[in-house]
């Protein structure tokens, strides 16, 4: 498959870790299994083809637990899309799917990066996300 995009740039926009003490710490740390990720993507024209996708993994309780930590981190992606795409499905895949596909393995390994740096060293994430999935589930 022809890719119809380049991968200007990747970084980390913004990342936090929020445990707000030794109580909290030790409680986390026997139920972070409970937690669950959630991820949003947005996306922002910004011109001669260029997009800037920023793609959100947020993994916290959902549960309303007094004591529970908070783990964010924004990735940026800038695109260029070439002139011959011209339709929004055509760039919604794109942004939804094959941006995120190609960013993934990156994007994963900040994001467990900044659990373990923040003292949670078991956390891993046995399922990889499929996008392709998420995609086509969007639209039926």
């Amino acid at each position: 498959m022809i890719e119809k995009y380049k991968i200007l740039s990747q970084y980390i926009k913004d990342m936090s870790s929020e445990t707000p003490d030794i109580e909290t710490f030790l409680f986390v740390k026997d139920n972070i299994s409970k937690y669950q990720l959630d991820i949003d993507i947005t996306s922002k024209a910004i011109k001669n083809k260029m997009i800037e996708i920023n793609t959100t993994f947020k993994f916290g309780d959902k549960k309303n637990n007094k004591k529970r930590s908070h783990f964010e981190i924004v990735y940026a992606t800038i695109i260029r899309v070439e002139d011959e795409i011209k339709s929004k499905k055509e760039i919604e895949k794109i942004v939804l799917c094959d941006v995120q596909n190609k960013i993934y393995p990156n994007l994963e390994k900040s994001f467990l990066n900044l659990l373990h740096n923040s003292g949670y060293k078991d956390v891993n994430f046995e399922k990889k996300i499929d996008f392709e999935n998420l995609y086509k589930e969007r639209f039926n």
